[in-house]
């Protein structure tokens, strides 16, 4: 158990010095320039400009928007998805039916459906809500159609024969079964969630991490650039580190 206790510890140290290695070498650069500065800020610089930013409540501001439209954009896209999911999962009609449209309309750009999504729901929150659960709901079918997939048919013909009902055999057997897949799934989605509203709040927003990037790149300040940029990294970690502390809560047997 030692040998592995220091193993871990020793990933873990890698883990963190990774990225502070990596922004000494910037920052060395910087002061040094190897790199032109007016594109690429050095760390202490961009660090400056982000506890500036978090004083005044602009940064608060922007992050807020963001947090918000891809918290709602996301219940929203995976709730759909998991339903989806498990019919087509369960029931051959419903996969005959909408097995081939998924797989025809994934492929496109989901950025691209931003017009189209804008004409529909207006230019307020409703259109950014609406994208990011587009980009998350064919992510969650596939995940979950996969999952439910991959359980044993033995699960599937006990509950048959216990004559489990149609809602019974979505919550209590292909649920928990494709549990594992959904949650990889919904890891995948926050990750493209994450890129398509910075996109979109690049395009069409007056508020958000996107439009703070944009709109710093237009006026030539780098910093508060760097920054948006930076905290997009930080949520995406966030992220990250709560959907596994989820799976290890949810589905404990995958550990093992």
């Amino acid at each position: 158990m030692k040998p592995v206790a220091a193993s871990v510890q020793v990933n873990r140290l890698i883990s963190a010095a990774t990225p502070l290695l990596l922004l000494a070498a910037w920052e060395v650069a910087a002061q040094t320039h190897a790199i032109d500065t007016r594109f690429f800020s050095s760390p202490s610089r961009i660090f400056m400009q982000f506890w500036q930013m978090l004083a005044n409540g602009e940064l608060l501001y922007h992050t807020a928007a963001t947090v918000a439209r891809v918290l709602i954009g996301f219940a929203i896209g995976t709730t759909v998805g998991v339903v989806l999911g498990l019919a087509i999962g369960l029931v051959p009609t419903v996969s005959a039916a909408l097995e081939p449209l998924v797989d025809a309309t994934f492929p496109i750009p989901k950025v691209a459906l931003l017009p189209l999504v804008i004409i529909l729901f207006g230019i307020g929150e409703a259109s950014k809500y609406a994208i990011i659960a587009i980009s998350v709901v064919y992510l969650l079918i596939i995940n979950t159609a996969a999952g439910v997939r991959q359980i044993e048919r033995i699960y599937l013909d006990v509950g048959r024969n216990y004559h489990a009902g149609r809602l019974m055999m979505f919550t209590d057997v292909a649920l928990p079964g494709a549990l594992p897949s959904i949650v990889t799934g919904m890891k995948v989605a926050m990750g493209v969630s994450l890129i398509v509203i910075v996109t979109a709040e690049s395009l069409a927003a007056k508020s958000g991490i996107g439009y703070l990037i944009w709109t710093s790149w237009q006026v030539f300040e780098v910093e508060k650039m760097y920054v948006g940029l930076f905290v997009t990294a930080i949520l995406g970690l966030a992220s990250s580190i709560l959907l596994n502390w989820a799976e290890r809560r949810l589905i404990p047997w995958k550990r093992s």
